[in-house]
């Protein structure tokens, strides 16, 4: 346990509340816990430069738009915060504000919105796992290979899967892919949005992350971009920059968090509200994803 302890004096020597911390034993995980239930982000905004907050789950619900979570946004932009929404949709970046703005966001927040499809475009556009692919996924994702539209092939000709999705004939059930998969998993699956899930509203779809599970599970080997992946935040902020990062989902954006070392916010109210029930149980729910958190909310609130 010496790893434990000195992380544990060294974050006591900071003078600032200790995060979650996790010590990965032969037969357990122990941990010491004050997570901190955050009422306001007005408590801590002063403390950071840079905030790094997820859409789905966060700022909407795919229908709606969350109006204490535009105000907690609009307040950080009268204090002139850096705001970075970096959400894992599996489209440009171009989609994503034109949704938002659709759903009547204001332009003025959105002048740093960096997606999982935007990174995984470049790499296509480039042709970094080969020229020919196969698309894995709803017609509607089509924008994100626009440029290399002429190179979708067959599955069993491809070089590679690109996989946004599930089809729209497919989209309740995975196991369908056990059975369409089997067969390809000598190829590289590139997955655009590594969430498992999202809610709709009060519905639960599942995303491309399921598929890319599914993939891995029969063998295959799966390129992930995204949440909680390093490479996606690279553009979003500098080392120099004190970060908070603002997520429903601890396997993408609290994990991610914990990747980068930097701060975060874990949004209750969002992909595993029906998971958490009790809020006292918590830090039993942040030991199974082996993550670690600073505050929670129930929505963002300013």
């Amino acid at each position: 346990y010496g790893m434990f302890w000195l992380e544990f004096k060294r974050q006591k020597s900071l003078k600032k509340p200790i995060n979650t911390v996790f010590c990965e034993g032969k037969k357990d995980i122990e941990r010491i816990n004050t997570l901190k239930e955050l009422k306001h982000l007005s408590e801590v905004y002063k403390n950071y430069d840079t905030f790094v907050i997820d859409l789905w789950g966060v700022m909407h619900n795919g229908v709606t738009l969350n109006l204490k979570a535009i105000e907690a946004v609009d307040f950080l932009y009268k204090n002139s915060k850096k705001i970075v929404f970096l959400s894992n949709a599996p489209r440009p970046s171009s989609k994503v504000i034109n949704f938002l703005l659709k759903m009547n966001m204001d332009k003025k927040y959105l002048s740093n919105v960096m997606t999982s499809g935007e990174a995984a475009m470049h790499a296509i556009n480039q042709n970094k796992f080969g020229k020919t692919f196969f698309h894995l996924g709803p017609p509607r994702d089509t924008s994100l290979f626009e440029k290399q539209k002429d190179n979708i092939t067959e599955i069993e000709k491809c070089d590679f899967i690109l996989c946004t999705g599930l089809f729209d004939d497919h989209d309740e059930d995975i196991n369908y892919y056990k059975k369409f998969l089997q067969k390809q998993i000598s190829k590289k699956l590139v997955c655009t949005n590594p969430d498992l899930t999202v809610h709709r509203g009060n519905i639960e779809e599942l995303c491309a992350g399921s598929v890319a599970k599914v993939f891995e599970e029969l063998g295959g080997k799966v390129v992930y971009y995204g949440k909680p992946h390093k490479e996606v935040y690279a553009k979003c902020f500098h080392e120099s920059e004190k970060v908070l990062a603002i997520g429903d989902n601890l396997r993408t954006d609290i994990k991610g968090a914990n990747n980068l070392n930097i701060d975060s916010i874990f949004i209750t109210e969002g992909v595993h509200r029906q998971e958490i029930g009790d809020l006292t149980k918590l830090d039993t729910l942040l030991v199974k994803y082996k993550v670690r958190t600073n505050f929670f909310q129930k929505e963002l609130t300013w």
